[in-house]
């Protein structure tokens, strides 16, 4: 039994379950499955994909593709993100913020959410691979190979983990791009350097808010020695400065127009004023002002992007 695992949690981990008896029972085991995809993450993946589709695409997104791609994109993510709950069931039964999922929770079995997160990614590398690309398929497999088997284990190894956990995260930028287009190009990489390079003043924000959740099953999320915050701040800004310099090649690549331009630096203006302000006296409050100013960058990125996007 793993160091982290509660007793009641193995005891139901290892027991068997009573047959739901009542609709109610089985709709409580359906959002159960439904939980274990995260679908917030999935969503942004199949946001980020159809977005760099739609801007791939010399004549404009087709309805039919977008929709291959976009469930496709959406089932193997959830695949990925179902098969990480699996892996770190003891330690989000520990953690504060993930002691309810449903496998610590007990709601579902270890067993379940394994068989359900192998098929799932499974049916998403397929039908990608069918319906829309063998290039898109392969990414998302890659993808799912990196976020379980690199930054998982990382995580409780080295600080490293949070620059690996960006690459699965901004993999979605490709599928879309490579979806539209068949090949990976400039122009996809561009895309997913935006991509990596905002999740990093994301996830390192969100990392001080939760240090103490972290630090009890020895998660190394932050930079070792750095009770002030001094060089996680310091990161933040210079991942900051690094996403305003990319964040404007679409357009000096043909991508967008120059609405995109002067929203992108906006955007990128304001992001860096919070990173500079936590990096001076990083504290919970200029950390959260960090994490939800990160939540509303992306999304308005994207639009900008989709708005303002160039056809050849």
């Amino acid at each position: 039994m793993s160091q982290f695992t509660r007793p009641e949690i193995q005891e139901r981990s290892e027991g068997g379950r009573a047959p739901d008896a009542n609709p109610i029972a089985a709709r409580g085991r359906v959002a159960s499955y439904y939980e274990l995809t995260k679908p917030g993450i999935a969503g942004y993946v199949a946001i980020l994909a159809g977005a760099c589709y739609y801007v791939a695409s010399p004549s404009g997104a087709e309805i039919l593709p977008a929709v291959h791609l976009l469930v496709g994109a959406s089932l193997g993510t959830g695949g990925a993100l179902a098969l990480n709950q699996y892996a770190e069931r003891d330690a989000d039964a520990v953690m504060h913020r993930t002691r309810t999922r449903p496998l610590p929770s007990g709601r579902l079995l270890p067993r379940e959410a394994l068989a359900f997160g192998l098929l799932l990614l499974l049916s998403g590398v397929s039908y990608l691979g069918a319906l829309v690309g063998w290039l898109p398929a392969v990414l998302t497999a890659g993808s799912a190979a990196v976020y379980l088997w690199a930054y998982t284990p990382m995580k409780s190894r080295s600080y490293l983990a949070t620059v690996v956990g960006a690459v699965p995260g901004a993999v979605p930028a490709l599928i879309g791009w490579t979806a539209a287009t068949g090949r990976i190009g400039l122009g996809g990489m561009v895309l997913f350097a935006i991509a990596f390079l905002w999740q990093l003043p994301h996830v390192l924000a969100l990392a001080w808010l939760l240090q103490d959740d972290y630090e009890r099953v020895g998660f190394f999320m932050l930079p070792s020695r750095d009770p002030s915050g001094v060089r996680i701040g310091r990161h933040m800004v210079y991942h900051t400065l690094s996403l305003l310099g990319f964040s404007v090649l679409p357009t000096y690549m043909g991508l967008t127009g120059s609405v995109y331009l002067v929203g992108t630096i906006v955007a990128g203006a304001l992001m860096l004023r919070f990173t500079v302000a936590a990096a001076a006296d990083m504290n919970r409050h200029r950390a959260r002002r960090v994490f939800l100013y990160s939540l509303l960058y992306q999304p308005v990125l994207l639009v900008l992007m989709v708005v303002d996007a160039v056809r050849p």
